[in-house]
Formats: structure tokens, sequence, C-alpha cells
């Protein structure tokens, strides 16, 4: 089921994941998206019927149906659920930065104002599944930064009915509205609006293929977090480490879908030899264990590393979105690692607590992004104005040097709008 590959076979067959080559499926989602902005409401409501099997009233979810959910949510979950809405709301809040203006004794004032989007769209996944998380992991941070209005979009049940836990979870949140679709027509509906779903000015969260594309061609018209690819997790392990916990969170990861990513890269050969054996004895009594098992066969990986350096490097070249430091004494190493989604250190600290209870957002890069990109953070949901202040006299200092650079650009009239201004009557000296 793992695959036993040396560094640099590993990384010939997993670097650089990405989200060309899907001419077919972008071509569909570019027909629905320009179906969704010609027609709206009717649109989405035909999506859905197609694609959910719902055929619907309405696209919003009531008050009603809301007051329902949380009575059908049980006093356990609600408990769970409102102790790690909290756990997000602390952590985001540290986050926070305010706006900064600097003056100069020049007479410059420079400066940033910090000022939170309007409206924002998080996209939930579900249908036949229920993410109360990631209601949390994208809500929370956008209301903690200031956004005025977070609405939900998420895919109904056949029955046209919505997953209470993810309704109980949004009301937690602080969503202002749900609405009951999904897929590519649902994200369209946040970028350009429709009768019920407002326009938003940016969408987040992770979906399928079809969402994240679709959001790929809205770029630019609404803002998007990432474009959010399969589930992937890196465990560094070293000779300390436990092969039952280690084949425990790759299954994590694989049981997701089967195009899921679960590899560990180990300096130890006792782990390359009982890895795989474990993975299997798991595995077999998992309810998900077809798909678990698909995702270990195709995208599972065991990776023998010549010692702790040479695996860090790889590492740092695969970007994982999840890293595991199964290590002896991981905290050094820490300062090693350039590129991962979010660090779990030590063997007592399983992804799924950052899933569902730490604090920081769940939603990562995914896929090599986080070369350069982030987690999902309040830094999301704000934008920042520059501010920028020039006196006469601290114009007339920089004049000269301006007047230049846009004269080697060729821009004269940049020019004359400084020397206008060298002196009163608007005649240079």
């Amino acid at each position: 089921m793992l695959k036993v590959y040396d560094g640099e076979a590993f990384l010939r067959e997993f670097w650089r994941r990405g989200f060309d080559g899907y001419p077919e499926e972008t071509a569909k989602v570019r027909e629905i998206i320009a179906e969704v902005r010609r027609s709206g409401d009717q649109a989405v409501l035909k999506f859905t019927r197609h694609f959910d099997g719902a055929d619907l009233g309405t696209l919003e979810v009531s008050a009603a149906e809301m007051a329902a959910a949380e009575s059908a949510v049980s006093p356990a979950l609600r408990e769970a659920i409102t102790r790690a809405a909290d756990n997000i709301a602390a952590f985001h809040r540290r986050q926070l930065r305010g706006s900064l203006m600097c003056r100069e004794d020049s007479g410059v004032v420079l400066g940033q104002l910090v000022r939170p989007l309007d409206r924002v769209g998080a996209y939930v996944p579900g249908g036949g599944a229920s993410y109360p998380s990631s209601v949390l992991m994208t809500v929370i941070p956008a209301g903690v930064a200031g956004v005025k209005e977070v609405v939900v979009a998420t895919p109904p049940r056949p029955d046209g009915g919505v997953d209470p836990y993810v309704l109980f979870a949004a009301k937690k949140a602080g969503a202002v509205r749900i609405f009951r679709c999904g897929g590519a027509q649902a994200v369209a509906a946040l970028a350009y609006g429709t009768e019920t779903i407002p326009r938003v000015d940016k969408i987040v969260g992770p979906g399928n293929l079809y969402v994240t594309l679709a959001k790929k061609e809205v770029a630019g018209t609404v803002g998007i977090d990432m474009l959010a690819g399969p589930s992937e997790v890196l465990v560094l392990a070293d000779d300390s480490a436990r092969a039952d916990f280690i084949a425990a969170d790759l299954l994590a990861q694989a049981e997701h879908d089967a195009l899921a990513a679960a590899w560990c890269v180990t300096t130890s050969r006792r782990l390359i030899q009982e890895l795989p054996a474990e993975v299997e004895r798991q595995c077999a009594a998992l309810k998900r264990s077809r798909t678990a098992g698909a995702a270990l066969r195709s995208q599972g990986a065991l990776v023998l590393a010549a010692d702790l350096e040479a695996a860090v490097q790889i590492v740092n070249k695969i970007a994982p979105e999840h890293l595991e430091l199964h290590l002896a004494d991981p905290w050094p190493w820490l300062d090693r690692i350039q590129n991962a989604g979010a660090v779990f250190v030590g063997g007592y600290t399983p992804e799924p607590v950052g899933d569902y209870w730490a604090g920081p957002s769940h939603v990562l890069p995914t896929g090599g992004a986080a070369r350069f990109s982030s987690p999902l953070n309040v830094d999301d949901f704000v934008k920042k104005i520059s501010v920028i202040h020039y006196t006469e006299t601290a114009l007339a200092a920089a004049a000269d040097h301006i007047e230049a650079l846009a004269a080697v650009e060729g821009l004269e009239a940049h020019g004359r709008a400084v020397s206008i201004r060298r002196k009163p009557d608007g005649k240079k000296s």
C-alpha cells in the first residue's frame, strides 16, 4: 500500500502539484459561471437539481430552520463546537494589526489604513458530508477581522435540507445568511450575485475540483483565499517515532478522498520495515478503508533519508500542507522549516488537533503553494490603504529625483505634475 522511495524519486513523483491539465472540467465550469451570470437564481436552482438532486423552493436557509438545527444538535456537540469556536477566535484576535501613521521631521507623513472587507462568502463543503469545522475556520477569522457581513454557501442534501451541525456552527461563528447551494454555481453566485445571493468581495473556503476551478475563474472579479487541492500530510520521523502513531496520522489524511496524499520521510530503517504493515492493519479497520487504501496506493509514500538534514531539505521542497515532526527533539528543527502550511510539533500533536480544536485556521495552502502563501488568517479579510502626505518643502526636496525618474521612463506629464509645484505661480525656477 505504501510505496518506498529514495529522496530523489519521491521529489520527481510528487513535486509541483497544481491545477493545470483540466481542460474539460474548466470548460464545464465556465459554462456554469456564464449561465449563473445570465439567469441568476434560476440557474443556481437548475444546477442544484442536477448535481445535488435537490429540488429547492428557496435558496436561503430560514430562521425557523436555523432554530430547528440548533435543537437537533446534542448538548455535547454544542459544547464542542462552542469551545472550538472560542479557541479559534482567541488565536485570531492575536493576529490583529491596526492602522499606522509615521510623521517625519521633513514634513512627510506616511501611513497605512487597515480596513475590513464589507462582505465575504465562505464556501463549506456539504451534501453527503458534515463539516462544521470548516464553517468555524472560515467565518470566525473574518468576523475577528471586522468583516461587516459573512455569508455561507453549502450544498444541500437531496431532501433540500442543510446539515444541522453546519447550521449551528454558522450561527455560532457569526454568519448572517446561509444559502443552500454548492459547486461552481455557488462560487459564481457569490462572485456576481443573483436575486437572492449577494455579491461578495472575497470567497474563502475549500471545495472539490469544480469549486477550486471556479474560484480560479472568478479571481480578479472577487478576491479568493487560495486554490485548495487534495489534502496532504508529511510526517518527518526519526527512530524515536512510533509506527502506530504515524500510521494513524497518515490514514487521517488518506480517508478524505482518493486523491489525498500521505507521506512519511524518515531516517529510521526500523520504520521503513514496520510502517507498511501497520498502515495495512489500521486501514482494514476503517469504515472508509476503500477510500483510504486508494489514496495510499496512488499518493502514499515512505521515504528513507540519509539524515535529518537531508529530510528537512525534502520537506522544504515539497512544502506540504500539514507537516508533523515525530522527532526525539523536534524544537531545534522547527527553525529549519521554510515551507509548510502548518507544523505539528511532537508525537502527541496529531493533525486533527489543528483540524478541529487548537485555533489556527485549518484552511491551508496545498500542492506546494506553502512556498509562497499562508494559512487563512485575519489578513485575508482586510485591505490596506496607503496614506502619503508631503508639504511644499518636502516635495521641493524630492522634486529633482522624482523628475529624473519620470524622465527616464518617458512620462513627461508625471515630471510636470511635480515641477509645476516648484513655485506658487507654477513656474519652475
